[in-house]
C-alpha cells in the first residue's frame, strides 16, 4: 500500500471513529467547497508551525494549549495518553499571507481540576497530533503544573559586622515553589545587581558576596523570591562595615612647662586616623605622653669688688671700675645694674684747688656718709623684723597695748559671719556646728562610729625657743629657697621628705598611734549593691549583673590606718586620701567595681603627676595607672574631692601625688576644740590640721569624743603649697585682763615636711589658758593659721567655759549613721528597667552614630574610652560610673537631659523611619528615670549580666 493510499485509509478510520469534524462543514461553518479551495501543500505531512508550551495552573485559572500546524486535514490533542473529545477543541483556519498556504489552528483549555484528578507517574501532558493526504504528525509534550510558591524561606541571610575591605557573604535559600522562584537582593529597600556595581557577585545559590567592603555598603539586606504565583520577602539582614580607629602621628613635644627648672614636656595623638565608626574598637594605648624636663635657670649677673683708686688727677679726680663677673649672666640673666666706673674728688695734697674747696668736700662727705649709716640701719632692723615675723616670733595681741586700764567689751560680729555672736545677743552655748561627709545610710539605732585615738600629750616648743637657737628646730626646716626651683624641690623638699618617712618626729607632730582598721562588709548576688564606710568619703558600687545568678559573695571593704603605708612610698610621693582594700582576693566578677575615695589635692595637671598604686604581696606599691593617661587595665575619675575608680581586681590601692611644681595644692581641713582642765581655772585650745578628706577629719573625732573636747568654730580649708615653708599656728586677741597664756606659747610651728607628708594623720598644737577669776566665763579670741608666703585661715572663738553651759556637738551630719551595706534596688538611684533600656539602646552599634560613645560624651565621661571599649556591655559601666559620681545627691536631672539631648540630636540628624523600631529615649527621660516605668516592657538580661551578648 503506498503513502497515499494509506492516508486515505487513515482518514476514512477517523471519520468512523468520530474524530474529525464532518467533511461538510469547516470550523468556521463555510461550505466544504470553500473550504477545499483554500490551496494547501501537496504531497507533505503536517508540519508544526507551534507547538504546544508547558504552562503553570495559577490559583483557579484554566490554562490554554496550542497548535497550528500546515497542511492538516484534522489536529486533534491527546493528553495523558487519551484523546480529547472534539467537543473541547476550538478550532480554525486561515491562509498564510506570506506563503499563502493553509494554516489550521486548535486550542483546548485544561483546568486546575483536571490536573489534580490525575495521578499518574509523570506530570499532566498533552500533545497534538495533525492528521494530512500523507499522514500524521505528533507535536512535543507539554506539561502542566499547578504553580505555588511556599512563604518560608528555606535559609534567611544573616547579619554581618565586617571591618572595612573585609569580605561579606550572604546566604539565601528561597521558599520551595513551582516553577522555581527567581532570586533578587534589595539594600534598604532598593535592588543591587552586579551589573551595576563590580564590587557584587551574585552566586548561582542565590548568595550575595560583597568583595571589598565600604562604609557605603552598610544597611539592611533583603533576599526577595518571586514566581508567576507570589512574591516572598526574607527577614532583614543588617550589614554594619566598621573602622577600626587607629592613631594619628605624634604631634611635638611642647615646651617645657616652667621657665626654670624641673617641669614636664608633653605630647599628644588623637584616634583619627581613621576615628572609629559604627561601633570599631578605640585606639590601644595612650593618647598622651609626659617626660619630664629641666629649664636652665637665669643667672643674674654680679659684680666684681672694686679696683683700687687711681691717682689723683690734677682735676682733683680718681677713678675706680669694676666687672660683672660675679658671676657673669647667663640663660637670660640679668646684667648688673649700676656703672661698671666710679669717679670722685680727692683731696690729698696733689691737688691745686684752694683751702675753701677742700672745707666743702670734707662738710660733703661728712653728711653723705651719715645719711648712709642712717639708712643702713633702717633697713638692717627691717630685715631682722621681717625675719623674725616669718619664723616665729611671739605674736603680740592688740589687748596688751592697753593692759589692763581699759574696759572688755566682747567683740561684734564680723559682716558675713554667722559664727560670731552679736554684742546685742545673748550667746547661745548650745548651737552645734556639723561637718558634712559624703552619703550614708541611715538607720534608728544609736552606735558608736569611730574608735577613739589615745590621748597622748605632744610636746609643744615655742618658736620663740626655735629662735634662740634650739638644734630640734634645724631638722625638720627645709632650707630657705633660692632661685633656682629644681634645687628646692629635688634636693630640700624631697631630703625633708625622706626625714619626715624615716625617723619619729617630735616638734607638735601627729596624733599617731595605733587605730584599729575601719572595717565593714556585706552579702551581694545578681541584684548588686553599694558597701559604705561610714563619714570616710570611701564607697564601693556593685553594679546589678556583677555577681553571676544563683551566686553570691560576701565583700568586705577596709581602710588601713597607721603610717606603715605611707613609708613604703617613693621620692616625693604623698597618700593624696586613705588606703583602701576590698575583697576578698579570689572575687570573680563579670564586670568592675566602681570605688570612690575622698582626696585632699588641688588637681592641675601642670603642678601634680597622680597616681594610683597598689599593694603587692611583699608590701610595696606598684602604679597601677596615672590619673592623665589612658589605660586599659581600670579607670580613674578626678572629682575636686573624690577619686572615682573602676576596678577589675580586688586588692589595696591608694591614690599617690608627686608635686612637680611649688604651686601644686593640697587641703588642709583647720578645727579648734576646747575643754576645760582638770582645774577649773584652766582652759585648752587644741588646733589641728589634717588633710581635707573625712576620713582624716575621723581620726580627729576620735580623739576629741575621747576626751569630751567641743568644736568651737566651724572646720575651715586651708590651702597649702608646695614651697617648702612651714606652717605657724597662732593665737591673738586674747582678753588680757581675763586670760592669761602659758609664756612662748603664743606662736607654734609645723615644719613643712610634717604637714606635707602628714599622710591623712592629724596634726595638733595646744594652747594652754588660765583665767584669773571663775567669773570670766566668756572667752573670745582669733586662731590664725598661715604657711609662711602662702595663705591665711582665721579661726574666731567664741565660747562659754563654765561647765555647767557645755553640752556635746556633733561633728557630722550622720552621727546615727549605722546601715553600711544595701543590696537590690533600693542601692541605685537608676531603675534596672530604664538602666537595661538605656544599655539596649546604645551598646548596640548604630550606623547613625547612636552608641555608648555619645552616651559617655553627654555624662562628661569621655576620655579614656578604650576602657569602655573592652567592656562587655560599655554603657552599664558609664552608668555605673555615673551612680558613683552622683551618689551624693539624689537628683537625676543631668542624667535625664543627656537623654533628652540624645534624643533630640538624634532626631533631627536622621529622620526615623516609620517601620524601624528604635527606644524613645524621651520617654525614658520625662518617666521612666523617676519610676514610672514599665518593668516588664524590657527584656531581662540586658546589663552587664553573664547572658548579656552585647
Amino acid at each position: 500500500m503506498d503513502a497515499r493510499t494509506k492516508g486515505r485509509f487513515l482518514f476514512a478510520v477517523g471519520l468512523l471513529c468520530g474524530f474529525y469534524w464532518p467533511a461538510s462543514v469547516t470550523s468556521k461553518g463555510a461550505p466544504a467547497g470553500q473550504a477545499d479551495t483554500l490551496p494547501s501543500a501537496q504531497g507533505t505531512l503536517p508540519h508544526f508551525i507551534q507547538e504546544p508550551e508547558d504552562a503553570y495552573i495559577v490559583k483557579s485559572n484554566p490554562i490554554k494549549l496550542r497548535c497550528r500546524a500546515t497542511p492538516a486535514l484534522q489536529i486533534f490533542f491527546k493528553c495523558n495518553g487519551e484523546w480529547v473529545h472534539q467537543n473541547e477543541h476550538t478550532s480554525q483556519e486561515y491562509k498564510d499571507l506570506n506563503t499563502g498556504l493553509k494554516v489550521r489552528e486548535v486550542m483546548i483549555n485544561v483546568s486546575r481540576q483536571q490536573v489534580e484528578d490525575f495521578h499518574g507517574p509523570e506530570d499532566y501532558w498533552c500533545l497534538c497530533v495533525a492528521w494530512s493526504h500523507l499522514g500524521t504528525s505528533k507535536s512535543r509534550k507539554a506539561t502542566v503544573r499547578i504553580a505555588y510558591l511556599r512563604k518560608n524561606f528555606e535559609q534567611d541571610p544573616q547579619g554581618k559586622e565586617v571591618p572595612i575591605n573585609g569580605m561579606i557573604v550572604l546566604h539565601c535559600r528561597p521558599p520551595e515553589g513551582v516553577p522555581a522562584a527567581e532570586v533578587e537582593w534589595q539594600k534598604n529597600d532598593e535592588l543591587v545587581s552586579s551589573l551595576t556595581d563590580d564590587q557584587l557577585d551574585t552566586r548561582a545559590d542565590y548568595s550575595l558576596i560583597i568583595n571589598e567592603a565600604r562604609l557605603s555598603d552598610s544597611g539592611n539586606y533583603t533576599c526577595l523570591a518571586s514566581n508567576v504565583v507570589a512574591k516572598r520577602r526574607s527577614a532583614t539582614a543588617p550589614v554594619i562595615v566598621y573602622v577600626n580607629g587607629g592613631w594619628s602621628l605624634w604631634t611635638e613635644w611642647s615646651a617645657c612647662n616652667v621657665p626654670c627648672g624641673r617641669g614636664i614636656q608633653k605630647r599628644s595623638r588623637t584616634c583619627t586616623n581613621p576615628a572609629p565608626l559604627n561601633g570599631g574598637a578605640f585606639c590601644e594605648g595612650m593618647s598622651v605622653q609626659k617626660i619630664t624636663c629641666n629649664s636652665l635657670c637665669p643667672v643674674d649677673g654680679g659684680w666684681d669688688e672694686w679696683s683700687e683708686w687711681t691717682a689723683c688727677s690734677s682735676q682733683c679726680e680718681r677713678q675706680r671700675s669694676r666687672e660683672c663677673n660675679s658671676p657673669a649672666p647667663r640663660h637670660r640673666g640679668k646684667t648688673c645694674e649700676g656703672s661698671g666706673k666710679a669717679t670722685e674728688n680727692c683731696t690729698d695734697g696733689l691737688c691745686t684747688q684752694n683751702i675753701e674747696s677742700s672745707i666743702d668736700v670734707a662738710l660733703y662727705s661728712g653728711l653723705g656718709a651719715g645719711i648712709v649709716a642712717v639708712v643702713i640701719l633702717v633697713v638692717a632692723v627691717m630685715l631682722y623684723r621681717k625675719s623674725h615675723s616669718d619664723y616665729g616670733v611671739d605674736v603680740i595681741d592688740s589687748s596688751a597695748l592697753t593692759g589692763g586700764f581699759q574696759s572688755f567689751n566682747f567683740k561684734t560680729t564680723r559682716q558675713g559671719n554667722p559664727l560670731l555672736l552679736n554684742s546685742s545677743m545673748p550667746p547661745d552655748m548650745t548651737v552645734g556646728r556639723t561637718y558634712s561627709t559624703p552619703l550614708c545610710f541611715h538607720d534608728g539605732a544609736d552606735k558608736e562610729l569611730f574608735d577613739p585615738l589615745p590621748d597622748i600629750k605632744v610636746k609643744v616648743q615655742s618658736s620663740f625657743m626655735v629662735s634662740l637657737g634650739v638644734a630640734e628646730r634645724a631638722e625638720f626646716h627645709a632650707k630657705a629657697p633660692g632661685e633656682s626651683y629644681p634645687q628646692d624641690l629635688s634636693c630640700d623638699f624631697c631630703s625633708t621628705v625622706d626625714k619626715r618617712k624615716k625617723g619619729p618626729l617630735t616638734l607638735n607632730g601627729p596624733l599617731s598611734g595605733s587605730r584599729e582598721q575601719l572595717r565593714t562588709s556585706g552579702v551581694f548576688g545578681h541584684v548588686g549593691g553599694r558597701l559604705v564606710v561610714p563619714n570616710t568619703g570611701v564607697s564601693l558600687l556593685v553594679p546589678h549583673g556583677a555577681v553571676a545568678e544563683n551566686m553570691s559573695w560576701e565583700m568586705c571593704m577596709v581602710i588601713n590606718q597607721g603610717e606603715a603605708s605611707a613609708q613604703t612610698l617613693e621620692g616625693c610621693e604623698i597618700l593624696l586620701g586613705p588606703e583602701v582594700t576590698y575583697g576578698p582576693s579570689g572575687l570573680d566578677l563579670f564586670c568592675p567595681v566602681a570605688m570612690t575615695v575622698a582626696h585632699c589635692a588641688e588637681v592641675d595637671a601642670e603642678n601634680w603627676n597622680i597616681q594610683l598604686k597598689r599593694k603587692t604581696q611583699d608590701g610595696k606599691w606598684e602604679e597601677v595607672m596615672s590619673v592623665e593617661e589612658e589605660s586599659a587595665s581600670c579607670y580613674c575619675l578626678m572629682d575636686s574631692s573624690s577619686c572615682h575608680l573602676l576596678l577589675d581586681q580586688p586588692g589595696s590601692y591608694a591614690l599617690v601625688g608627686e608635686p612637680l611644681t611649688q604651686a601644686a595644692v593640697k587641703r588642709l581641713k583647720l578645727a579648734v576644740f576646747g575643754s576645760v582642765e582638770a582645774s577649773a581655772l584652766n582652759y585648752s585650745l587644741r588646733v589641728y590640721c589634717v588633710d581635707d578628706t573625712p576620713h582624716a577629719f575621723q581620726g580627729v573625732v576620735a580623739a576629741e569624743t575621747s576626751r569630751g573636747g567641743q568644736l568651737l568654730e566651724e572646720p575651715k580649708t586651708l590651702p597649702f603649697r608646695a614651697n617648702t615653708f612651714s606652717l605657724q599656728v597662732s593665737i591673738q586677741d586674747v582678753p588680757q585682763f581675763l586670760w592669761s597664756i602659758k609664756p612662748f606659747t603664743t606662736c607654734q610651728e609645723f615644719s613643712f615636711p610634717q604637714v606635707w607628708c602628714s599622710n591623712q594623720q592629724p596634726l595638733h598644737c595646744a594652747f594652754q589658758l588660765e583665767r584669773y577669776s571663775p567669773a570670766a566665763a566668756q572667752l573670745s579670741c582669733k586662731i590664725s593659721v598661715r604657711q609662711v608666703k602662702g595663705h591665711e585661715q582665721i579661726l574666731q572663738v567664741y565660747t562659754a567655759v563654765a561647765e555647767g553651759e557645755k553640752e556635746p556637738v556633733p561633728f557630722f551630719m550622720q552621727t546615727d549613721c549605722t546601715v553600711t551595706s544595701q543590696t537590690g534596688p533600693k542601692a541605685f538611684k537608676i531603675p534596672l528597667s530604664i538602666r537595661q533600656r538605656i544599655c539596649a539602646t546604645f551598646d548596640t552599634a548604630n550606623a547613625k552614630g547612636k552608641d555608648w560613645q555619645l552616651l559617655a560624651q553627654k555624662l562628661h565621661l569621655d576620655r579614656n574610652l578604650g576602657y569602655f571599649a573592652k567592656q562587655r556591655s560599655p554603657s552599664a559601666v558609664i552608668l555605673s560610673l555615673w551612680e558613683a559620681r552622683h551618689q551624693d545627691s539624689a537628683d537625676l536631672d543631668s542624667l535625664a537631659s543627656a537623654l533628652e539631648e540624645i534624643g533630640k540630636i538624634h532626631s533631627k540628624s536622621s529622620p526615623k523611619d516609620p517601620e524601624e523600631a528604635e527606644p524613645d529615649l524621651n520617654h525614658i527621660e520625662a518617666g521612666g528615670l523617676y519610676g514610672t516605668a514599665n518593668p516588664a516592657a524590657v527584656p531581662e538580661g540586658e546589663d552587664c549580666a553573664p547572658e548579656y551578648t552585647g
